[in-house]
Parts: structure tokens; sequence; C-alpha cells
């Protein structure tokens, strides 16, 4: 679901696998940004240094992310409408009362579809939430919504509630994932969304963050930095994965 952040958002990238595809270009770009943006302050090799290690890491994350995208689409159709189910089936992870506010998304593409998740939880009494995009290098805001309620088309694509939906700070977060690891940490599209509003929820109150995947996502290690914020949980078809 953040984050990772940098770059561009689903919908934007292409995961054919291929390289020299406009997926690398926009990696190019991003360590170049990265590069130029460190220059402009004061304070010599440290800072050329620093940022330099920013661009090696986000050109490895980008290597990573093609990589967990081309495994992502490589299962069949049934094997992801089946993995969805399967974790919906599971008790929910985490304890919560009634009136619960709980974000989860739309999935994009071949994302793992959290609605059946969504559903059992708003069937036990939950208050459902999904992301806005409100602007580059803004936090997410999360709207209020319920299945049955139209949805409207956002920035990139991507369905969200209609504006005048009720804002809400989540107690639980679902999250999506480009791939994770087992310290916590998660790769996302690229912008930043989920690491910056979770860092920025979690500053005001307790918030737990459920990362939902297909396990073929799961890669030995993410190059994570300080601004990454790590995800509590992560479910998969295979298994509950707590990182707590």
């Amino acid at each position: 679901m953040a984050p990772t952040y940098f770059r561009r958002e689903p919908g934007i990238e292409r995961s054919n696998g291929r390289r020299g595809s406009a997926h690398d270009f926009v990696g190019l770009a991003t360590a170049i940004r990265g590069f130029t943006l460190s220059l402009q302050y004061q304070g010599g090799w440290q800072n050329w240094h620093d940022a330099g290690a920013m661009a090696e890491t986000q050109t490895a994350k980008a290597e990573l992310r093609r990589e967990a995208i081309a495994r992502r689409d490589a299962l069949p159709a049934a094997a992801r409408s089946a993995a969805a189910e399967t974790i919906a089936a599971r008790p929910f992870p985490i304890a919560f009362a009634p009136g619960a506010i709980i974000s989860g998304f739309i999935p994009l593409k071949n994302e793992i579809d959290p609605q059946p998740l969504m559903r059992k939880v708003a069937a036990k009494g939950a208050q459902l939430a999904l992301p806005v995009v409100m602007g580059r290098d803004k936090p997410l805001a999360m709207r209020a919504w319920n299945f049955g309620e139209p949805l409207a088309t956002g920035i990139w694509g991507i369905r969200e509630p209609k504006p005048d939906a009720a804002m809400l700070d989540p107690d639980i977060l679902i999250v999506p994932i480009v791939a994770f690891d087992r310290a916590g940490h998660r790769i996302g599209y690229g912008a930043g969304y989920y690491d910056l509003t979770i860092t920025l929820l979690r500053a005001r109150k307790h918030v737990a963050t459920v990362g939902i995947a297909f396990a073929v996502q799961e890669i030995p290690a993410v190059p994570a930095t300080p601004r990454d914020a790590r995800l509590d949980l992560v479910l998969t078809e295979r298994e509950v994965i707590d990182l707590r």
C-alpha cells in the first residue's frame, strides 16, 4: 500500500522486463535529480557522497522493482484471485474494535486484490478508507469509503473516493507492495507517498501497517534508506509474516 517515492506512481512505469525501457530512463532521471539537488546545498564532499549513495540505492531499487513486477505479472489470473481469497479467509492478524478506521486500496494492473480482505474487516465493523494522491511530495489523504459507493478516477487512473468524502486518520493501513523483505522494508512504485504518509501518521498516533503481496514478491533484502517506513506485518497467500 508506501513511498521509495521519488519517481512515479502506478500506471506510469512499463514492466515489460526489457532493458532500455522507459523505466530505465526514469531511474536515470531520478538519480540525476537527486545528485543535482544535493549540490544545491553547502557541504562539499559529504553531500556529494550522500547523493551518490542515494543514486545507487534508487538504481538498485529500480532493478529489484522490475524483477518483482515481472514475477508478479507472470502469475496466472486464477492464482492471483485465489491468493486474495486465501488471505481474506484467515483471521485478521490485528484485533480492532468496531468503528476502527482501516484504509485499503483499489488494485492496479496485476496487484494483489485487497478487496476480499476489506470486505471481511468491514463486515466486522471497520470503517473503510481509500488513499487519494494530493500532489507531489505530499502525504496521501485517506477518505472514507464503503462498498457500493461510487469512485472517482484520480491521477494515473487510480480509483479513489469522491472529493466530498470525509478525510480520516486510519488506525490500520493495508499497504500495496511491489517487493518486500523480512526486515519490514518494502519497495513501492517510487513516488514515496506511503513512506511519507505512514511517518506522519505515526507521529500523531499509533497506527499499524499491514502489507499485502504475493509470496513471489519477497526478496532477500530491500536497500532501505532512513526515510523508508517499516511495515508491521506482511500478508501473502503462504503465510502471515509478523515483523514487529
